[in-house]
């Protein structure tokens, strides 16, 4: 069938990114153009992306943003179609997205109401050749897209909008709700009110036609308490329109066939010439399991277990490098145990493409022991690349790994080891149990097959995805 969506975002990937969000909204479009589907991406016109479409088309003017006039940049960068939304009040700024040295931009609600705004006027409304049949929003920056077509007329235009994190919320004062172009009529829990303020995120929630979060698990797991972070009656209430649809990654850009050196499923050399290297990159000598942890260093990414497990994993041969930054107590706990373990323990602070692409390349093992996790594209690099992922059973989590159980060995379609519940306990165990088969060179062997040749491409996203827009737009 196919159609026209407008993705509406805050980040996209090759042009900002500051998580997972980015690489979603950035390979969505593609994966989609095979069914059909014409994808146009909405972003803000930060200042480093302002600077890159200087001589891009406008296709919008708005004369009253929040304090200024705004207008819509049309251009393509490495065959994404994008729309640039330019307000140099709002976004010409130094520092990231969401912030600058100071700390958290303090209109972050007006910033994003008015990439929310622009959006719903361009889905009712059309733009001179085109004109939207679906409006995707992503998370809380997106949220009030939704609302303004539920508010303010549709157009036709049907709306969804993806929960990536449920964490993040766009909270703003009640009495913003005039300001932020949102009727008075609807200021109650059953619609827009939140603990007697707004939040753009649940804004969407209540107002879209449809509710999607990037794991099917995910999906069940925010109607509880623990998960849902105030907002599970929201997606109970509204569980009939809701469904999980996992994420991808870019597997022609994360290919071992495409590394230096190369390696496939039927030819390893390859990676254990990258595991040497790694460990001569990082003066390491490990004799078992070669570990790492590229991630977030957080309470939620469970990195505070590893100073508790890693000297029995270490005195069971195992070895460990961390990329990553955060809390900077987590730092302090990272950087002691390489100061407590050299020769087995590196750590690295801050984020570095290469070094994540060489670090899933040679090592062994993935360490994800997060204490939720909408999807995870961590564990799904670690599949691509045999560096079998250890998983805490939550979220993208549980619905992509095949953790390495009697039952599982014995019909050879084990991919992983996971745990539950995410406690020092399991997670200790989940090592143990990494140790052991390891030790046992055929059967790791099989596990690293099985996970090389597990899907975790976007064409069954993608068709699922399409499918949504689809019975939408019927």
């Amino acid at each position: 069938m196919g159609g026209r969506v407008l993705s509406v975002a805050s980040e996209c990937v090759p042009l900002v990114k500051t998580g997972g969000l980015a690489d979603v909204v950035g390979a969505l479009p593609g994966a989609l153009a095979a069914a059909g589907w014409d994808m146009r991406v909405l972003l803000p016109a930060y200042r480093a992306l302002r600077a890159q479409a200087t001589d891009w088309p406008v296709v919008w003017e708005e004369g009253d943003l929040w304090g200024g006039p705004g207008r819509v940049l049309a251009g393509t960068v490495q065959g994404l179609h994008l729309l640039l939304l330019d307000a140099p009040h709002l976004y010409d700024r130094e520092g990231g997205p969401y912030s600058s040295l100071q700390g958290e931009h303090p209109d972050n609600a007006i910033r994003f109401a008015a990439l929310s705004w622009i959006a719903a006027r361009i889905a009712r409304e059309g733009l001179a050749d085109w004109k939207p049949d679906v409006l995707h929003a992503h998370d809380w920056q997106a949220g009030l897209a939704p609302a303004y077509l539920a508010y303010h007329g549709s157009g036709g235009c049907k709306s969804v909008i993806t929960i990536h994190n449920i964490a993040f919320q766009g909270w703003a004062p009640g009495h913003m709700l005039g300001i932020l172009r949102l009727p008075g009529h609807a200021f109650h829990p059953d619609a827009l009110e939140y603990y007697g303020g707004i939040s753009s995120l649940k804004a969407g929630l209540m107002t879209a036609d449809w509710i999607t979060t990037v794991s099917p698990t995910y999906a069940a797991e925010l109607m509880r308490e623990e998960f849902g972070m105030g907002l599970q009656g929201v997606i109970a209430t509204r569980s009939r329109v809701v469904s999980g649809i996992l994420n991808g990654v870019d597997t022609a850009l994360w290919d071992p066939m495409r590394e230096q050196p190369a390696f496939g499923p039927k030819a390893m050399a390859g990676k254990s010439a990258a595991r040497a290297r790694l460990c001569e990159e990082f003066g390491l000598e490990v004799p078992g399991p070669l570990a790492i942890v590229v991630s977030r260093l957080t309470d939620q990414k469970g990195i505070d277990l590893l100073p508790q497990l890693m000297p029995d994993f270490i005195l069971g041969g195992g070895g460990l490098i961390v990329l990553g930054s955060g809390d900077p107590g987590m730092e302090g706990a990272m950087r002691h145990l390489a100061d407590r373990f050299p020769g087995r323990v590196a750590v690295r602070i801050g984020y570095d493409e290469g070094l994540s692409r060489r670090l899933f390349a040679g090592a062994d093992a993935v360490l994800v022991p997060s204490r939720f996790e909408p999807c995870g594209l961590t564990q799904m690099y670690g599949l691509r690349y045999g560096t079998l992922p250890v998983v805490s059973l939550v979220g993208g989590l549980a619905d992509t790994v095949i953790g390495a159980s009697p039952a599982t060995l014995a019909a050879g379609v084990a991919t992983g080891v996971t745990f539950h519940p995410v406690d020092a306990l399991a997670f200790g165990q989940a090592l143990q149990k990494l140790l052991d088969l390891y030790r046992q060179p055929k059967l790791w062997a099989r596990l690293r097959a099985n996970a090389m040749a597990h899907p975790v491409g976007w064409e069954s996203s993608a068709a699922a995805y399409a499918g949504l827009y689809e019975r939408l737009t019927a």
